[in-house]
């Protein structure tokens, strides 16, 4: 049986922003611990070269594995209950069913040989803890690289200690320029100012520099990072007046974690007031951000936000920051340890509340703006933009739940991100979401309707009808209740969608016609006018009226098109090209379902993805080509299996798919059928799609 060649190594690693330095000793007994143990937690104080230290042998051994090197950055979470959906969103899952995460990624896990690196974990260990046994156990192949402060008290793990970088002095015997510690001091210095080496005018400094800094890493780099200004001689003699008065006494009575916080206060009071203020108040962001969103949050009347950008390129200057280009822009990054610190300062500068909640603001104001623009030509733009700043996003939910009062305006964030959990793969995180939120404010508004209907639209999306039905049922009643005449509409809406998945056709078409009727000309292109014409005409296609089904389908075609909108086009076309299979098109067939698949190469839409191979499937069994459709029922049902419920447990869709089944056995028998539909089930989702849309030209055979 043709299988695809070459199946692609996949993964995420982030790119390694500066050169690795040292550590090849421990990188070497990293590697072997990773060979002899399937769980490896590399444990170190604050700043030591955790994080980094893990990148770099992920890197160096990616190639070993057959299914890729997976980063998963738990740094920022601060819901326990989310560290399941993170890791998932890091290997690309797009999961929409209702079971359990940790069934989905032990599902989706099983037979791949991966290596999963969880970042920064001390926090979340009683979730992370039984999380990696349950997938070490469902996933033979699987290994998992773990970095936190302090061990994850895990069945089978083995710990690793990152210890300081070497000092001169440590190895009497040792060369000091080829010390690890000074090595990485002379790198850092270098970039700095590119004309720097460490040789014999400084080397003594440099020396005793690092042993000064313990050989902690990142007290090194900032230390570096004073060459613009200072020599090393100047450096040092700073340094030591500073830790004589922290240690009070004598040197070496100062603990590791005691130097690298006097490291940093001493790089925090190196700087400018407005650098530290500004540092301080970027400490309430997750992950990495953007220029506006830093100008927003932390700009007032004592830092205006025409200073922001000059203030951040100076703490980029100075190692505070990482900067690094995107194609949307240039982002910026606080490195975690010294987040924490100048979270720390914001705290003492009682600024906490009033920044978080100006983050907030900001992430519900781009929320917002992308709604209103969700169903124009920047489609694209909006879905790249809105999984770029998951974790801010994260962030200002754990706000709203977080202060009392202001429940209504996380529910206000929530349903604005409908298109992020529905469009863009998180649809568990937002039932997750919506369900604490709701909880929270039970009072009947405006706000809880809206965020009803929404978690109606993701239950549907994930195959739970009676819980869609549920939501849309208690959105209607509020919304009659709180006057909310667009809240009923689109409860009417989410109704006719679950009875349309439940096979009720007499029931859909009365509630679809009506959200129909009343969106005609109307703003609400979606989640209201463009599902429910499509979601009617595959109603009319059950009904035995493709003709009519056609209609209705050019007409949404045609507003996709006027529109610039691409998400709901693609689900036109692919409904478009069942009805050209009933009407025994299957050329033009073929061509719509292959359009359909186009577009949601743009879009992380697996539901969609699957729904158009199941057609292709058909489509292969009515052109005489049994085994093809056996391989793609394989790929769309493991596919289904990982990210959904099959077929979303929908009558409507599960008849078909098991005629085709029925009928593709009867023609090649059930074991050349078994042989190519397992064939099929190994191919991701990437492979999936090209194989698809490769006009059924044959693979190499392995």
């Amino acid at each position: 049986m043709a299988t695809p060649a070459g199946w692609r190594q996949e993964g995420n690693l982030p790119v390694e922003l500066t050169s690795f330095v040292g550590r090849t000793r421990l990188l070497a007994s990293l590697r072997q611990r990773l060979q002899q143990s399937r769980l490896v937690t590399v444990t170190g104080i604050g700043g030591v070269g955790k994080s980094r230290t893990a990148l770099r042998i992920a890197h160096q051994i990616r190639r070993q594995f057959r299914d890729g090197v997976w980063y998963a950055d738990l740094a920022r979470l601060q819901d326990s209950g989310m560290v399941q959906h993170t890791i998932t969103a890091a290997l690309g899952i797009a999961d929409q069913s209702p079971r359990e995460g940790s069934d989905t990624l032990a599902e989706w896990l099983a037979d791949r040989e991966i290596l999963l690196v969880l970042d920064t974990c001390e926090h979340l260990v009683d979730a992370v803890a039984p999380l990696t046994s349950r997938l070490l156990d469902a996933a033979p192949n699987l290994r998992i690289l773990a970095t936190s402060r302090r061990s994850l008290n895990a069945p089978g793990e083995y710990t690793l200690a990152v210890p300081p970088l070497t000092v001169p002095g440590d190895d009497p015997s040792e060369n000091p320029y080829t010390n690890e510690a000074v090595e990485l001091f002379g790198a850092r210095a270098g970039a700095v100012v590119p004309d720097f080496v460490v040789d014999e005018s400084n080397v003594t400094a440099v020396s005793e520099l690092c042993r000064r800094l313990d050989g902690i890493p990142l007290a090194i780099e900032l230390a570096a990072v004073r060459l613009r200004t200072l020599s090393v001689e100047q450096i040092l003699t700073l340094l030591t007046d500073r830790f004589s008065l922290l240690a009070g006494a004598s040197r070496t009575a100062l603990p590791r974690h005691q130097t690298l916080r006097a490291a940093i206060g001493w790089s925090h009071e190196l700087c400018e007031p407005a650098e530290r203020l500004l540092w301080a108040r970027l400490s309430v962001f997750a992950g990495d951000f953007e220029l506006e969103a830093a100008r927003y949050v932390c700009s007032d009347e004592t830092l205006a936000a025409d200073r922001i950008l000059d203030v951040i390129g100076e703490l980029v200057d100075k190692s505070v920051l990482l900067s690094f280009p995107t194609p949307a822009g240039q982002r910026y990054r606080l490195i975690d340890t010294l987040r924490q610190y100048g979270g720390e300062w914001l705290d003492k500068l009682g600024e906490t509340p009033e920044r978080r909640r100006r983050h907030r603001d900001y992430y519900l104001q781009l929320a917002e703006r992308g709604e209103h623009s969700w169903s124009g030509p920047r489609q694209v733009h909006w879905f790249t933009r809105m999984r770029q700043e998951h974790d801010n996003i994260r962030v200002a939910l754990e706000y709203c739940l977080s202060v009392r009062g202001e429940e209504g305006v996380g529910l206000e964030l929530l349903s604005s991100l409908w298109f992020l959990w529905v469009a863009c793969g998180f649809a568990r995180e937002g039932v997750h979401y919506l369900e604490r939120t709701l909880e929270a404010a039970p009072e009947p508004s405006r706000r809880r309707c809206k965020a009803l209907w929404v978690l109606s639209y993701i239950r549907s999306a994930q195959g739970d009808m009676a819980g869609a039905l549920e939501a849309a049922e208690r959105c209607s009643t509020e919304a009659v209740r709180a006057g909310d005449s667009v809240a009923v509409l689109l409860a009417t809406k989410m109704q006719g969608t679950a009875a349309m998945l439940q096979g009720d056709t007499q029931k859909a078409t009365a509630l679809l016609g009506v959200a129909i009727e009343f969106h005609r000309g109307g703003r609400e292109l979606n989640p209201g006018l463009l599902p429910a014409i499509v979601e009617l005409s595959m109603v009319l296609l059950a009904q035995g009226e493709p003709a009519d089904a056609e209609t209705l389908l050019l007409d949404c075609l045609k507003t996709c098109q006027d529109r610039g909108e691409l998400w709901l086009r693609s689900y036109a076309w692919y409904v478009m090209s069942l009805a050209q299979r009933a009407t025994g098109r299957h050329d033009e067939s073929l061509v719509s379902c292959k359009e359909s698949l186009r577009i949601k190469r743009h879009f992380h839409d697996v539901l969609g993805v699957v729904l158009c191979v199941d057609t292709l499937a058909t489509l292969n069994l009515d052109m005489g080509a049994p085994e093809r459709t056996a391989m793609l029922l394989g790929a769309a049902q493991a596919n289904w299996r990982t990210f959904g419920l099959p077929q979303f447990g929908s009558p409507f869709f599960t008849a078909e798919h098991e005629q085709c089944v029925k009928e593709c056995k009867k023609l090649i028998g059930d074991a050349a059928y078994d042989e190519a539909y397992a064939s099929g089930a190994r191919l991701s989702l990437g492979d999936l799609v090209e194989y698809a849309l490769d006009d059924f030209g044959d693979f190499e055979q392995e």
